[in-house]
């Protein structure tokens, strides 16, 4: 076979095609006979042209793993043994490269069989060796060999390392750093063990040299390496040092900013600041990077794109991930530095960097939003010039950037209507298509929430909007109906004269059936039901059958998103008909149903293809039972049905809340999947799942209320629901879902009492605990993140304010036995109260507090010490929430705390008195602190200088905007009047005049009405005809709600 095997490898080599595939076939048929791989084996070895020996290697690489196993103990040495030497004596690189792979390959059987005890040895001496060409060679061996026997390694990883650093630092050859370099990334990517990354740290400094030099001699490709090792050092949960973080920045942005480099060498730099941004943000701080990087990054948001170039690897995009996550990650440090870039590129010459300056700010205003609301004035004054730019691309950037402040800076951005919607109402206008998409965009965003404002602008928006949904391309008609969708949201009942119109155009988009224009549909669909939503029941239930009837045709025309719009519609259905929605569930919960059940498995690229295909040889195909596993190159999750999946989930508790027993055919089968999905990989869907669990419990409750075993039913769907919503508590790592569970939670104890919820106390609380110690999965930082102190630790406001809403509903259904419970959840939830948390985190704990106190009853008092230099403090504090809330927690601990409380009434009333005056802008304060007053009065009238307090007290009635106050301020006020009070007496004509406007608001209650009216009742029967002159000076209308409670003669 050895003389045959030769003449095919030459002709195989020949330029011939047909000469080259008849020697293909050949080899082939002699490659099945385990014999080839000797007859390889001795070409390898003798063959007198380097291309011949290597074109016997690659062949051996692709045929030894199918015969190994078969070969004669002396074959398998003479394999060895030959391997070895064309590792150290052939000359030819190519050859010894290709050789050096086929060692790789039958290491993977060998040495695990302790056939090849002698490999690393053979290695580390070859490493060694004063000759660079065996240097290199092993070097590229201990990098392939990490793949197939990296376990093998473990023993020798410190000497490995040693040996690594040391050819790194080969000052002799370039190609030995450079295959150490190849090697550390193998090494690091095999490692799972922080210990073992830990001690590649030390590595950095040589890695960069070896970089740098690379790129010098423009092996972009080699460098690239480097930023693949920075990125597992980055992800590894072993700290990164300071001074490491500090020359792979520097390092990060040479790279960054050196536009000669090819884009995707720049782009892995750029990716790697992000990683640091992400991951080790407070080593970003503490080294003082944040400003070197965003000098870099965000004039990189104005270079130009090539035209060829791939969008993904632009460095104006990847730049603008960057800033997007320090913003997240470094609010306070990021946006000083983004607006100074702003305010100075806005009056730049160039139309890139104006474009730049808004882009900027569009890209924090999530991140760093409440710092923006404090500087909206300036950013919008910036944002608003950019949008009457003589630039399109800066306009546009501008649309999108208004739209951005729309979504994330609310509501304080809505209070600027008056000068931003005149500015998108002309963008509307502009003559690019462009512009005006980002700028109907921006219009969306912006109604959204804006609620009766966006009345006196209804007619010229709505103007604009249908002429632009007639006359426009497909695209700006998706964006069209969208704001349209925004403004019938804002407008509710104000939008009836529109609704007949819109909703006969999207008549004609919900028909559409051609692929370019599903989305159309599906905007339209979507239209339909807030149209509805705004309209109401009466004017939609006769018109409503044809268009769910056209929503459920769409589901036959597998568009993932018409389908997740389209349950969207459902579910916006279901809440304006209620009862009313009986009728369509057999036809819509199906449908949920099927997309609920969609197989959304990963797109998975297989990568096949054999890294040796030099000049053709690739082409000899391995045998079947010899291919070399795949690699796995990309994956990629469809996330268009993930979407229709949360949609689908959502629709399902949502035609469970709105239907209720009615629900009952599809309980089962939805219970089913909301548990599936409560465990679900994405957490849009759990999300859903959680707050549909809710609704389906509600719906069980009505569904089994009326059977025999009902209660026994009930009860499995709530040890069902429970049971998700506690683990969801500790082992789910998104924030909001677990917010969200705990917001059941606490609903569930208000509509299900104490009784029911008992069995899961324990648990609940311990749950409770470990969310207040910030010790559960999704408050752990992500992989590696560096944390300064405890006080610094990054949380997310909105699930906090749902863990502690969790303590006053246990208050609430426990009343004064909460407080053994109370007793483990205090210290830590004060830990939130302390002096360096932000303002938010305090106030949440000063309202919870209140809450508990008003519902625990007499237990708080040993704990007024702990919490009143707290609550007095907070009285000062700039936020008007967090005066507020202080004014109310002041009250409670005054009713509730006993006599401990008394000897603070002098401090509290200090700290309260600020908040009657006239510099307090905000009336639920003064609301507040009236409460707060009102309740010291009721519970200690005796220690409080009544003569001096009244006047004041009396001053900021009625009451103005929190009205819960109402009870406990017109209680207070009723009883000093009923007790005949002679301090409160001197204040007749006011409290007539109080009194009057209480009977008269649309606000107040029945309840606070009587008791105003029971007050002026016995003000009449101690003054009598005396106040009849006070009574005729008030308005017909006072005059009219007073009479009704005068006694009749």
């Amino acid at each position: 076979m050895a003389q045959s095997l030769e003449l095919l490898l030459i002709q195989f080599l020949m330029p011939d095609n047909d000469a080259r595939r008849q020697a293909e076939d050949q080899i082939k048929r002699l490659a099945k006979d385990p014999q080839v791989v000797p007859a390889l084996v001795q070409h390898l070895r003798t063959a007198k042209t380097p291309n011949v020996r290597q074109l016997a290697a690659v062949l051996l690489r692709k045929k030894i793993t199918g015969h190994w196993a078969k070969l004669a103990p002396q074959v398998k040495q003479l394999v060895k043994q030959s391997l070895i030497e064309s590792i150290t004596m052939e000359h030819s690189p190519p050859v010894r490269r290709a050789s050096a792979n086929v060692v790789s390959i039958v290491a993977k059987y060998a040495v695990p069989a302790g056939e090849w005890p002698d490999l690393l040895p053979f290695l580390f001496q070859c490493s060694q060796s004063p000759q660079e060409d065996h240097r290199e060679v092993a070097l590229i061996l201990f990098s392939s060999l990490t793949e197939t026997i990296g376990s093998t390694f473990r023993p020798h990883f410190a000497d490995l390392q040693a040996l690594l650093l040391k050819c790194l630092q080969d000052e002799t050859s370039n190609r030995v750093r450079v295959a150490a370099l190849k090697a550390v990334g193998s090494f690091l990517e095999f490692t799972n063990d922080g210990a073992e990354v830990v001690k590649f740290r030390e590595f950095i400094p040589s890695i960069l040299n070896v970089s740098r030099q690379c790129l010098s001699a423009g092996e972009e490709d080699v460098a690239i390496i480097a930023f693949e090792i920075f990125d597992e050092l980055i992800e590894s949960p072993a700290p990164l040092l300071g001074d490491s973080v500090k020359s792979i920045v520097q390092f990060s942005l040479e790279v960054s900013s050196n536009q000669n480099l090819e884009s995707n060498t720049r782009h892995q730099a750029i990716q790697i600041i992000s990683w640091l941004a992400k991951y080790k943000a407070n080593s970003l701080k503490k080294q003082k990077l944040v400003t070197s990087i965003l000098q870099v990054m965000c004039p990189l948001l104005a270079e130009s794109s090539n035209e060829d170039e791939d969008d993904d690897l632009a460095p104006d995009r990847a730049a603008a991930e960057v800033i997007d996550t320090m913003a997240m990650n470094l609010p306070k440090h990021v946006f000083p530095l983004v607006f100074e870039f702003a305010s100075v590129s806005s009056q730049n010459g160039n139309p890139k960097f104006r474009e730049a300056s808004v882009t900027a700010l569009g890209i924090v205003s999530e991140g760093c939003a409440e710092l923006m609301k404090d500087k909206l004035e300036p950013v919008l004054q910036i944002v608003l010039g950019a949008l009457r730019d003589p630039e399109q691309m800066v306009r546009g950037a501008a649309s999108f950037a208004l739209g951005q402040f729309a979504e994330h800076l609310q509501p304080e951005i809505i209070s600027h209507y008056a000068s931003v919607l005149p500015c998108i109402l002309a963008a509307l206008e502009d003559v690019s298509d462009e512009v005006k998409e980002k700028s109907y965009y921006a219009l969306a965003a912006f109604c959204e929430d804006m609620g009766m404002e966006i009345l006196p602008f209804l007619d010229p928006l709505m103007g604009k909007l249908l002429a632009a949904l007639q006359n426009s391309s497909r695209n700006l008609q998706e964006t069209c109906m969208s704001a349209i969708g925004s403004v019938a949201a804002a407008a509710e009942q104000a939008f009836i004269p529109y609704a007949e119109r819109v909703l006969e155009m999207m008549k004609v988009f919900m028909v559409l059936t051609n692929d370019e224009d599903l989305r159309a549909r599906a905007r339209a669909t979507e239209l339909v039901g807030i149209v509805a939503m705004s309209v109401g029941r009466a004017r939609i239930e006769q018109i409503l059958p044809a268009f769910v009837e056209a929503a459920i045709s769409g589901f036959g025309l597998e568009f993932s998103e018409l389908r997740e719009y389209t349950h969207g519609f459902f579910s916006n259905v279901a809440e304006i008909m209620a009862d009313g929605f009986v009728k369509y569930l057999p036809h819509v919960v199906p449908l949920a149903f099927s997309s609920c059940n969609l197989d959304d498995g990963s797109a998975v690229d297989i990568d096949e293809s054999d890294d040796e295909n030099i000049n053709g040889f690739g082409e000899v195909s391995s045998d079947d039972e010899a291919h070399d596993e795949p690699r796995v190159r990309n994956i990629s999750i469809r996330t268009g049905v993930l979407d229709e999946k949360a949609a689908a989930t959502q629709a399902l508790g949502l035609f469970a809340q709105h239907t209720k027993s009615s629900f009952a055919p599809y309980l089962e089968e939805s219970l089913k999947i909301l548990e599936r999905h409560s465990g679900y990989f994405h957490e849009d869907v759990r999300l859903q799942a959680i707050i549909a669990l809710k609704h389906i419990l509600t719906a069980a409750h009505a569904i089994f209320q009326c059977q025999n075993d009902g209660s026994v039913k009930a009860k499995e769907v709530l040890d069902m629901v429970m049971n998700i919503y506690i683990k969801t508590m500790t082992e789910d790592d998104d924030k909001e879902v677990v917010a969200n569970a705990c917001m059941s939670i606490a609903d569930i104890i208000k509509d299900y009492g104490y009784m029911a919820l008992e069995p899961y106390m324990s648990r609940l609380v311990d749950a409770t605990l470990t969310l207040l110690r910030e010790e559960s999965a999704c408050q752990q930082l992500e992989n590696g993140s560096d944390i300064d102190d405890e006080d610094d630790t990054e949380h997310d406001e909105i699930l906090m304010d749902a863990v502690s809403d969790l303590l006053p509903a246990f208050a609430k259904s426990m009343g004064y036995h909460f407080a053994p419970i109370f007793a483990k959840l205090f210290e830590p939830l004060m830990k939130f109260a302390k002096a360096s948390r932000p303002p938010q985190d305090r106030t949440m704990v000063v309202a919870c507090l209140a809450e508990v106190a008003q519902d625990m009853g007499a237990p708080i008092a040993s704990y007024i010490d702990g919490l009143m230099p707290l609550v007095l403090k907070e009285l000062a504090s700039p936020s008007a929430t967090n005066r507020r809330n202080a004014a109310f927690c002041a009250g409670e601990l005054a009713k509730n705390g006993g006599e401990t409380t008394l000897k603070y009434y002098n401090d509290i009333l200090r700290g309260l008195y600020p908040l009657f005056g006239e510099s307090e802008p905000d009336d639920a304060v003064r609301d507040n602190a009236a409460g707060a007053v009102a309740r010291m009065i009721m519970v200690h009238p005796q220690s409080i200088p009544l003569n001096q307090v009244l006047p004041v007290f009396l001053r900021v009635l009625p009451l103005k905007e929190d009205h819960e106050e109402s009870m406990a301020v017109y209680n207070c006020v009723s009883m000093l009047v009923l007790s005949s009070n002679p301090q409160i007496l001197s204040h007749v004509p006011e409290l007539v005049n109080i009194f009057a406007q209480v009977l008269v608001s649309p606000a107040e209650t029945p309840e606070v009405k009587a008791q105003v009216g029971g007050a002026f009742s016995h003000l009449l029967s101690v003054y009598g005809q005396e106040m009849q002159p006070l009574l005729s000076n008030l308005p017909p209308a006072h005059a009219n709600a007073l009479a009704a409670f005068v006694p009749n003669s």
